[in-house]
């Protein structure tokens, strides 16, 4: 075969669309989705797949104990840290083809050219799988990266249980996916994720790469209010100690303070249980979830305190106790300079129109560039939809974004 001129390697785009759509068949939604949740029995037939695919492609593949998938693929210096690219395969309740996916699928598809027409890299290039990144089973998000990073603590992450009680170590165990490398054990040299946006801007734009510079921070919580079960019919109005009502109000607050901290702020109230949830009940319990996220760690600190102001105005007003639960604290980041040059380098050189933009979302890279050179890729995905059934993206922007990819992994390994 003749010598390979990497300026003018290419990845093959119809390869990574029948990739996906392959994924895609696996645990699909009810209105062309995907459904695979963390550990899940569809994970695993994911994983499964994946891994086949990666050993077809002449990798080595190892897991460690958080379910963390690494695929090598050997460079002519062994001893050098692998350039690693991956994402993850665990889907939300009724999430899209693209989100997380894409991905794992583009960096091997990077492998797969890269076979293809022979060409070596000096370090070792490796895909990775990261274990419940959505979070939506098992909170907190990034879970498994997190561990990786150092960010959470390994027995804290095993026994994080889902709504049935079930246990990420058990869950790991029972889909044979508890590996024996220790995590956050294994070497990495940098890391590069290509993701969808999951937002407007690069469509509005009309560009087709994202130069990821950074992501903005966030905080999780779980608040809990307690007031008293009394009947609906016989209880008068005053004295009255509606959880739900209280609820209520928390819940419109967090709107109020995104919208005054705009319009980097964005605050969200995706979950909420009622108690007893019967319809002539005054409710005695209400549990919910809030999401604050904004670019600033000083501005995310001042949502804080106003959350917890608010809290405890509308305890009072209602007569009933409000409790909260900080779960998690993501403080917004800035991505390895080296990393995100080759990856502004690689778009410019294929004559990709880009821009660069700060992740709105929390990522995996998120995790590991607290310990790693690490950059990231967006491409556009349609609306800005995403978490949702009816995610979409063109063929073309992913494989442009994976073609970047490969450029600026190889910039990164070195090629032999």
């Amino acid at each position: 075969m003749p010598k390979p001129n990497p300026s003018r390697i290419r990845v093959n785009g119809g390869r990574l669309w029948d990739s996906i759509m392959r994924i895609a068949q696996i645990g699909p939604g009810a209105e062309g989705g995907s459904s695979r949740l963390a550990l899940s029995d569809e994970d695993k037939q994911a994983r499964d797949l994946f891994v086949a695919w990666c050993r077809e492609a002449d990798c080595r593949v190892t897991v460690d104990d958080m379910g963390n998938i690494f695929a090598r693929r050997e460079g002519c210096a062994p001893q050098l840290p692998p350039v690693l690219a991956g994402s993850h395969l665990d889907t939300q309740p009724h999430g899209g083809k693209f989100d997380g996916i894409y991905g794992v699928l583009a960096a091997l598809e990077v492998v797969r050219a890269l076979n293809d027409c022979g060409q070596e890299t000096q370090a070792p290039l490796e895909i990775v799988v990261w274990t419940n990144e959505e979070g939506c089973r098992f909170a907190p998000a990034m879970l498994a990266s997190g561990v990786f990073a150092g960010l959470f603590d390994k027995q804290f992450a095993w026994s994080r249980v889902d709504a049935d009680g079930r246990s990420v170590r058990d869950e790991l165990q029972r889909i044979d996916y508890f590996g024996d490398q220790s995590c956050g054990a294994h070497p990495i040299g940098a890391l590069f994720e290509a993701h969808i946006e999951q937002g407007p801007i690069l469509e509005r734009d009309r560009d087709t790469i994202g130069v990821v510079t950074g992501a903005q921070g966030l905080r999780w919580y779980d608040i809990q209010v307690r007031g008293r079960d009394s009947h609906a019919g016989s209880t008068p109005m005053p004295g009255r100690r509606d959880a739900l009502a209280a609820a209520a109000q928390l819940v419109l607050a967090v709107q109020d303070m995104a919208r005054r901290h705009a319009p980097d702020a964005v605050g969200t109230v995706g979950e909420l249980t009622v108690s007893p949830n019967s319809r002539n009940t005054i409710p005695g319990g209400a549990d919910f979830t809030v999401d604050l996220r904004h670019p600033d760690d000083d501005t995310l600190a001042a949502l804080d305190a106003a959350l917890r102001k608010q809290c405890a105005e509308v305890a009072a007003r209602c007569e009933v106790q409000v409790e909260v639960a900080d779960i998690w604290h993501n403080p917004p980041l800035r991505f390895n300079p080296s990393c995100v040059d080759a990856v502004r380098a690689a778009a410019a050189h294929l004559q990709y129109r880009h821009q660069d933009m700060v992740s709105g979302a929390g990522h995996d890279a998120c995790q590991v560039a607290r310990i790693a050179p690490t950059a990231m890729i967006f491409v556009p995905c349609a609306g800005g939809v995403s978490h949702n059934e009816h995610e979409s993206a063109e063929a073309d922007d992913l494989e442009a974004g994976c073609n970047v990819l490969l450029h600026a992994m190889l910039e990164t390994a070195g090629r032999a």
